[in-house]
């Protein structure tokens, strides 16, 4: 397997991202270090943030161009821009510059900022708790620019900084401590610079909190491998790295079933215990306009259900035009999610029934050949991420292996 080759556009001021990337590439502890991927670094002017001119000026899409066309030199698979300048200055000046660096070089682009962003859609987190090290006003417009991507923040207090090298020098308790601030009744928290070292108290502090901790470094790692399509299934750096391309994989998939088939909501649930997935609570959904999510609701023992067991023995699609008859889905679907029919189909590993996909109408509705068609179609992708998961974590596995075997022989 080629060595994936990520090209990385860094704040000439930023001293955390380049050693933090090297150690979730490469780090062997426990958690094993991949050697699939390498990492190399070209520098832009930037030494302090603020809301002014001066500051601004410091992320003209020039610079960074022709750093991405020095990149694009060592023939790298994607070009990210590792600066999370976007989440105050406006999303789509990132979405610009991605399409400009692409357009120029051929090679795929993202940003710390698009990759925060997807790492809130694959989880579904629309209540994010932010962990900042900026000025406050800089904070409030970071607010304001997520709101317009549809997140709703809790902020905890800003450190007050605006000397880009000194973000650095951050002891990574007084981060660990903001993350904490930030994390009640949220969906996930996520550290907000790219020079702060997070990734460590992030990864350390998301079982006990019980929610995903997006690290901007480990976000901007996570999104380039993705789009490298190396898979990552990276463990012992945090949820995302080790399960996020799996659940950005899930959503897509839900995404364009929802509109093939036109329903109201569609939802994955799937057990994956090496994955901090269980099928209490969804691996995934995606919505109509006005629908309400049922992402975040593990009130049910959804292996007891009616349906579900109805799944299980048939190991079959389920196709309910109403609920008049058996098998009768749970009252809750009903009463509190407005859910009138639905279309069910299971999801089989080695023999197991390890999930199942949900295809979901407000009203009663005479379920097509097409839709049925469409879940199958569901179905079989969910698969092949599964299969590329298990093959990537095995890919993995072997360059850990021969990486040990060689240092063993000296």
């Amino acid at each position: 397997m080629r060595t994936v080759r990520i090209g990385m556009l860094t704040p000439s001021s930023n001293t955390c991202l380049e050693p933090v990337t090297y150690d979730l590439l490469h780090d062997r502890g426990d958690s094993g270090g991949s050697g699939a991927a390498t990492a190399h670094f070209a520098r832009v002017p930037v030494t302090r943030i603020a809301l002014d001119s001066g500051s601004d000026a410091q992320f003209d899409p020039a610079p960074m161009l022709a750093a991405a066309r020095q990149l694009a030199d060592a023939r790298v698979d994607v070009i990210a821009w590792n600066g999370t300048s976007g989440s105050w200055l406006g999303v789509d000046r990132d979405r610009a510059l991605c399409e400009v660096i692409t357009a120029e070089t051929g090679v795929p682009a993202t940003t710390s900022t698009l990759a925060l962003l997807d790492a809130c859609a694959a989880y579904g987190v629309t209540r994010l708790g932010l962990a900042l090290p900026y000025t406050v006003d800089v904070a409030e417009r970071i607010v304001q620019t997520y709101a317009k991507e549809g997140i709703a923040c809790e902020l905890a207090e800003p450190l007050g900084i605006s000397e880009n090298e000194a973000f650095a020098r951050v002891p990574q308790p007084a981060v660990a401590r903001q993350i904490e601030a930030a994390a009640p009744g949220v969906h996930a928290v996520a550290v907000v610079c790219t020079n702060v070292y997070g990734a460590r108290p992030a990864a350390a502090l998301e079982p006990a909190l019980g929610i995903p901790v997006f690290d901007s470094v480990a976000a901007t790692l996570w999104k380039a491998l993705d789009l490298a399509g190396a898979h990552p299934a990276l463990p012992g750096h945090g949820d995302l790295l080790r399960s996020g391309s799996l659940r950005a994989r899930f959503q897509e998939t839900l995404t364009e079933l929802l509109a093939a088939t036109g329903a109201d909501r569609t939802t994955f649930r799937v057990d994956l215990p090496a994955h901090g997935l269980h099928v209490d609570l969804t691996a995934g959904e995606a919505l109509g306009e006005g629908i309400r999510s049922i992402r975040h609701d593990a009130s049910l023992d959804q292996r007891r259900l009616n349906t579900v067991e109805w799944l299980e023995r048939h190991r079959a699609p389920l196709v309910q035009p109403h609920f008049r008859t058996d098998p009768h889905p749970p009252q809750a679907l009903i009463d509190v999610y407005g859910v009138n029919a639905q279309l069910l189909a299971p999801v089989e590993r080695d023999g197991a029934m390890a999930g199942w996909i949900s295809v979901h109408s407000m009203a009663e509705r005479d379920w097509t050949d097409r839709d049925t068609a469409a879940v199958a179609d569901a179905v079989d992708r969910i698969q092949a991420a599964l299969d590329r998961m298990q093959s990537a974590s095995d890919c993995m596995q072997t360059a850990h292996d021969c990486m040990q075997t060689a240092l063993d022989a000296h």
